[in-house]
């Protein structure tokens, strides 16, 4: 019978309780129940405890919290609305901790940091300085 949505639990029934996810329980959005499964899927040991999804799945989280607001802030500086790959890789590689993380990771389309050398800019002279302050050519 499509199109009448989910049956509502009776306050009374000893269901009710059972039926909120690991994450709500959690108040967590990322997905408990899905990371329990690709943790007991991946081999990475033979018994997986049940905190253990909650805990990788806060992680998990949080690091994506951290990233999409500093990458939030560099679109928004760049006056842009949308986020791109490019001001991922600006907020990550702007922050210690983060970029630390993320040393050993390559952003497609996320380009370079900005960074000229100090040995490639143009020398300040004593006449240059004066020339540009008077606004004369020497």
């Amino acid at each position: 019978m499509s199109g009448r949505g989910k049956k509502r639990a009776v306050a009374g029934s000893p269901r009710s309780a059972s039926k909120k996810s690991r994450s709500a329980r959690a108040g967590l959005q990322f997905p408990v129940g899905r990371v329990f499964r690709f943790l007991r899927s991946g081999n990475y040991a033979s018994r997986i405890g049940s905190g253990a999804a909650i805990y990788l799945a806060a992680v998990m989280e949080y690091l994506a919290a951290e990233v999409l607001e500093l990458a939030g802030n560099a679109a928004r500086e760049n006056k842009k609305t949308r986020i791109l790959p490019r001001h991922i890789l600006l907020a990550v590689r702007n922050d210690d901790e983060l970029n630390k993380l993320f040393a050993c990771v390559t952003i497609p389309q996320g380009g370079v940091m900005p960074n000229i050398l100090a040995q490639l800019l143009p020398k300040k002279t004593n006449a240059n300085v004066a020339s540009q302050k008077y606004g004369g050519s020497q």
